[in-house]
């Protein structure tokens, strides 16, 4: 079975406010906060409420997610974590399926 390259994808979403706002309180709680910052070994983190959804990889996207965040990944100051499946169920967000929330990390 042969692979299938994607070379277009389409990552754009929007979220219903009151999914939004849910998602967004869950994702700055201060217990989920203290978790993440300890596994980014710094001492505070900021949710920056930037979200994208993963994409495939591609020539265009060879870090699956979209170019424009990039930036994010490979700066030492700022974290990248999958948005943990439980939230985006509590917010009622099914689609898109899966998300990638964006932190700043505070020294």
């Amino acid at each position: 079975m042969p692979l299938k390259i994607i070379e277009n994808f389409d990552s754009s979403f929007t979220l219903e406010p009151e999914a939004k706002q849910t998602l967004f309180s869950l994702l700055i709680g201060d217990r989920f906060l203290a978790q993440v910052s300890q596994g980014a070994g710094c001492d505070r983190v900021e949710f920056t409420e930037l979200l994208f959804q993963p994409v495939p990889y591609s020539s265009a996207t060879p870090k699956g997610m979209p170019a424009e965040f990039e930036k994010y990944q490979t700066s030492d100051d700022y974290l990248i974590i999958n948005v943990p499946p439980n939230f985006t169920f509590e917010s009622k967000i099914f689609k898109p399926s899966r998300l990638c929330a964006i932190y700043r990390k505070v020294r």
